[in-house]
């Protein structure tokens, strides 16, 4: 069963990754990266020889404020923005709850624990984690910048449709055969970018806001493809689906990824345009750059990550 012999994850293999897939003490009890170690010097040089034409191709969201929203989505925990109009200057202010289903973030290790009461990344105490901020596995640990090859894994455009559909998530060997596919073999340190499709899925099924967690999305089978490759983090523009069996979990790929194998989770990417370059060009591979807020004690920040082709 699983991604070894490409059938949905059972019960019993999901409760199994919590061991099998596990990181705790890999790098050592003062861990602060996860599965960030998988990115070296040598990972960040071979990353820059892929800038052949200096192509720059973002893969954010924009910031939902209520004008993105729409006054329908009033309600919603909107980003606030304010502008001041001087008579020879404007200036702004944002303030942005960013955790969720819209805005493009990436998730510190600090912001999921194993279970309610239970532990962080390399099994540290949750006490660490203060209303003041994180004492630990916070965002600001990552300031100089997570810079290694990303890999598009555009799996509507291998299955022929806009985008997964209800019933069909993303599965491990779905990754595997679209490596296969476009010539790319995985690589310690490697961003997977997992397109599922969101613009045209959210446009034939209603706006992002409104049941996230409805999306198709990416099945729990991914999280053996990015252990057995040693991935450094993960994109998606859709997030779990929803998915049978009940893994007893509302957001189980993350609470496996992050407090278990240390493996950052970069939430609601938005890859059309990415997807549209690599198409163009024939490349599914490039320089991929997140540079994550200064957050002092922060669960995450949001970022525009920038692939540079």
């Amino acid at each position: 069963m699983g991604l070894k012999d490409r059938t949905p994850t059972t019960v019993e293999e999901y409760e199994g990754y919590r061991s099998r897939l596990t990181n705790w003490s890999r790098w050592g009890s003062d861990d602060q990266f996860g599965t960030l170690n998988h990115i070296t010097d040598e990972t960040r040089k071979a990353a820059t020889a892929l800038v052949r034409e200096g192509r720059t191709v973002s893969c954010a969201n924009p910031l939902a404020t209520r004008a993105v929203l729409g006054d329908e989505f009033r309600n919603r925990n909107a980003a606030d923005h304010r502008m001041t109009v001087n008579p020879g200057s404007s200036v702004d202010y944002i303030g942005v709850s960013y955790h969720g289903y819209v805005n493009t973030h990436i998730d510190a290790l600090c912001h999921i624990f194993t279970g309610p009461g239970g532990r962080l990344y390399n099994d540290v105490d949750p006490a660490e984690i203060t209303e003041e901020g994180a004492r630990t596995h916070s965002v600001d640990r990552w300031r100089d910048g997570i810079v290694t090859r990303g890999v598009l894994y555009d799996i509507p455009r291998m299955r022929g449709h806009d985008h997964v559909r209800h019933g069909e998530p993303v599965e491990g060997w779905d990754l595997e055969d679209w490596a296969k596919q476009v010539g790319v073999t995985p690589r310690p340190g490697d961003a997977v970018l997992i397109r599922s499709g969101c613009e045209p899925f959210w446009a034939a099924n209603g706006p992002a806001t409104e049941q996230p967690l409805n999306s198709p999305g990416v099945a729990v089978s991914v999280l053996e493809y990015l252990y057995d490759t040693d991935a450094a983090l993960m994109g998606w523009d859709l997030q779990e689906a929803r998915q049978q069996p009940d893994y007893g979990e509302r957001i189980p790929i993350h609470a496996i990824a992050i407090p278990l194998m240390g493996l950052p989770l970069l939430d609601n990417a938005n890859f059309e345009r990415l997807a549209e370059v690599c198409a163009e060009t024939g490349r599914y591979e490039f320089m991929l750059v997140v540079a994550p807020l200064v957050v002092l004690g922060g669960t995450g920040s949001p970022v525009n990550p920038i692939a540079t082709f």
